[in-house]
């Protein structure tokens, strides 16, 4: 009987060694899960424990195998903690392809570091993140971590596909909580995934997936975060930096963060008050006091890159950033509202979520949301909005990083949801008028003033500052068409007031006509022209979006060779569709000169996936006409 026990025991201990050996193999993996993969993940699971209002832990088990070298940046094997949470333990185990250890990393393997560097001010702010250079691949890591935060108002959302590229085995969510909390959750694109809820009732949340296979990128799709499944969470009665909350509207939570988190952190000392009103002087015109403030604020501060809810949730005090001269979105938008108040301009902190791409504030879900913060200014019905992390913006823009979304106005009486500027389509207008002369040898020489508007300004403005290596390369690109491009000389006029960026270059190139025989064959669209580089999808599957519409409008004179007269002349050409207008014509002039026209109106929109041909063979006949030649012939 004794032989017989220890027989099983070791069977047992054996067939439980080898399921793990061969969970941890590459070769276990189904070739479906592989295709279009950089990594797969073999489980992610995700334990949040809220115990109570001010106590909540998130434990963390991953296992992941990296297919290749793209994959590495997928494992994501890192905790980030500051003076309110904590990481309790954090630990990672290396299996080789065969599934065999090959390294295990301990919390003291793993760096740790300050999230921003040279800054005693957050120097709690810190991360701790697994560093490790792979011999081959496959591997597989595992990793597990605990963190401990007191911080109950952000609530990790869940992704069970995180990424692109990242194929998932299985991914599970298991959340507890207090019935007394006021849990809440959202659930995001679920239609298509093979995603169950194993578990809902009033302490307890639970998900479990089935393999999702990889996604591939497809142009001008909308964010992951609007494409794969997420579920946001929240509770109605919260801990923020210290502070106990309760909020179930947007105008209460916005009342408790003005009163709570935000109060007293707008005091300036006497000196700057003073240096403030008389830098104001007479000026009573709320706007003009703003725009003069505004201007202070860019030449005496700098911004340093900390995510909100990294960098903490309450701005740094305004005697910090005004004796130190730099601080981060929040600082230095609170830094510009407390200067504001000396001159009694009212304006609000604004919480959204900042990027080039669109994404808005949950207007039905109230919990912490957004990474940045800016200022509202009240003006009449509107508000002026002002990005205070920008040394160049014009007073009163905002860009690509801010519009058109929904963001939280923190007023004193409450939060409100409120739109940011959104710019017209025609209004992101790029205006091009200029002159090019070709010689007998087909050489050119010519000139442009570039200007720009709306949403252009944003994208055009950033190259007064580029280094002049970075700025040649940059107009090499912008006109790829011109062969053995020189730039002779290039002005900006930046018009703050108007918020307008003009360019005026100057250009030459050689051979930019072909001459074959007695002819002379040349692209008439030399400034602006359309790459019509909209990649070919067979079987998309995502949607499309258009974020920003905008106008081109040229018009080029152009002076022809002396003993060459026009054979073949490109027809006027005219494309309109749901995705736009296009126009082009060329008029003959005395003197052998003509006068190119062009007008290229796009429109900003979201469109299904089976309209996705139409809009590339749209483009695809804009770029063959920009593409139209002249055909002269010596006389």
């Amino acid at each position: 009987m004794k032989c017989s026990f220890y027989t099983l025991f070791f069977f047992l201990f054996s067939l439980v060694s080898f399921a793990q050996k061969n969970f941890y193999t590459s070769a276990s993996i189904a070739d479906s899960l592989k295709e279009n993969a950089n990594a797969v993940v073999r489980l992610n699971q995700i334990d949040i424990e809220i115990a109570s209002q001010r106590d909540m832990t998130i434990k963390t088990q991953k296992v992941v195998t990296v297919l290749n070298e793209k994959g590495l940046k997928l494992v994501e094997a890192f905790e980030h903690y500051d003076k309110t949470s904590s990481v309790n333990s954090i630990e990672a185990i290396v299996y080789d392809a065969f599934g065999v250890e090959i390294k295990k990393i301990r919390r003291k393997d793993f760096k740790d570091l300050s999230t921003v560097s040279g800054s005693t001010l957050f120097s709690d702010n810190r991360i701790v993140y697994l560093d490790y250079t792979p011999v081959s691949y496959p591997f597989t890591i595992v990793y597990t971590s605990e963190v401990e935060t007191s911080n109950t108002a952000f609530i990790p959302q869940w992704y069970p596909l995180a990424s692109y590229y990242l194929s998932i085995e299985k991914s599970v969510l298991n959340v507890t909580y207090p019935n007394d909390l006021g849990f809440k959750k959202k659930e995001f694109a679920f239609s298509g995934f093979d995603i169950k809820k194993t578990t809902d009732t009033n302490t307890q949340l639970s998900y479990v997936t089935g393999t999702i296979l990889a996604q591939k990128t497809e142009d001008l799709s909308p964010s992951y975060s609007d494409l794969f499944p997420r579920v946001m969470m929240g509770v109605e009665k919260f801990h923020l930096e210290g502070v106990d909350g309760t909020a179930t509207t947007w105008e209460a939570f916005g009342k408790w963060y003005g009163d709570k988190i935000l109060t007293g952190t707008t005091v300036l000392p006497e000196e700057t008050i003073a240096k403030i009103k008389a830098l104001v002087g007479n000026e009573k015109d709320p706007v003009k006091k703003a725009r003069i403030i505004y201007d202070y604020v860019q030449k005496k501060s700098r911004y340093v890159n900390i995510a909100i809810g990294i960098g903490g949730w309450k701005p740094m005090y305004a005697t910090d950033v005004d004796r130190l001269g730099y601080g981060d979105c929040k600082a230095l938008t609170n830094y510009t509202k407390a200067l504001l108040q000396t001159v009694d301009v009212p304006s609000y902190n604004t919480i959204l979520y900042g990027d080039t791409y669109k994404r808005n504030i949950q207007s039905d879900f109230v919990s912490m949301q957004g990474n940045h913060m800016i200022l509202a200014i009240p003006t009449g019905d509107s508000y002026t909005w002002l990005e205070c992390t920008s040394q160049d913006d014009p007073f009163g823009y905002q860009g690509i990083f801010t519009d058109d979304r929904d963001v939280l106005v923190v007023k004193p009486e409450g939060g409100v949801i409120v739109r940011t500027k959104i710019y017209d389509d025609k209004g992101n207008a790029q205006t091009d008028k200029g002159t090019y002369t070709l010689d007998e040898n087909g050489s050119f020489t010519g000139s442009v003033s570039i200007v720009s508007d709306g949403s252009q300004y944003n994208s055009k403005a950033r190259v007064e500052h580029l280094p002049p290596n970075e700025k040649e390369a940059h107009y090499k690109e912008y006109w790829d068409n011109i062969n053995n491009l020189k730039l002779e000389k290039i002005t900006f006029t930046n018009d703050k007031e108007n918020i307008r960026f003009t360019e005026n270059i100057h250009v030459s190139a050689e051979s930019y006509a072909t001459i074959s025989a007695n002819k002379m064959i040349f692209v008439v669209d030399a400034f602006n022209q359309s790459g019509g580089n909209v990649k070919r999808i067979r079987n998309r599957k995502n949607p499309f979006q258009i974020q920003r519409g905008y106008l081109d409008s040229d018009e080029i004179e152009i002076n022809l060779p002396a003993g060459f007269s026009i054979e073949f002349l490109p027809a006027p050409y005219e494309l309109k569709g749901k995705f736009g207008e296009y126009k082009t014509e060329i008029i003959k002039k005395e003197n052998n000169k003509l006068t190119y026209k062009r007008s290229m109106f796009l429109n900003k929109g979201k469109y299904s996936n089976k309209e996705y041909d139409e809009y590339r063979l749209f483009m695809e006949q804009v770029a063959k006409n920009d593409n139209a030649k002249i055909v002269l012939i010596k006389n």
